[in-house]
């Protein structure tokens, strides 16, 4: 679902401050408008879209794209982010979780991971400029030199 939501937001940013039906937002995206209601539902409880009644309603992106994380976008749709039972936070611990030598560490990769999806927003994941920029060498012209006739 989350990837559905990174479409959905990244519609709804294109178009920012336009507020769009979910009909509207599947022609956009390629979802169904089953799939568009279901997600939009979702981020809209965590207040990353809002809603607009009547016969030009529909959703409208809440915030600022670059301000809105990878992070919030995956905790809105699937939850706390967790990549084992038994890190902080995780809503079923790890049954051995006392006596286990490794929680620490996995605790150090979690907090990783959640580090680097918070450094990506979804402006960054709507312009692959930004994710994929060109070398230093690649964005300045190329120096030409001279060819002698000789």
């Amino acid at each position: 679902m989350t990837d559905y939501a990174i479409v959905v937001l990244g519609a709804l940013a294109h178009r920012h401050g336009e507020v769009l039906a979910t009909a509207q937002i599947a022609s956009l995206t390629g979802l169904t408008q089953t799939t568009v209601a279901k997600v939009a539902k979702r981020l809209q409880a965590c207040d990353l879209l809002e809603t607009r009644r009547g016969v030009n309603g529909g959703y409208q992106l809440t915030g600022d794209p670059a301000t809105l994380s990878l992070t919030m976008i995956i905790e809105a749709v699937d939850g706390p982010i967790a990549v084992n039972g038994c890190v902080d936070g995780a809503q079923d611990p790890c049954a051995v979780s006392n006596c286990c030598f490794m929680s620490n560490q996995w605790n150090k990769v979690n907090d990783t991971v959640r580090d680097a999806l918070d450094a990506v927003s979804l402006a960054e994941l709507i312009d692959p400029s930004q994710l994929f920029p060109l070398p230093e060498q690649e964005t300045a012209p190329a120096a030409t030199s001279p060819v002698s006739a000789g």
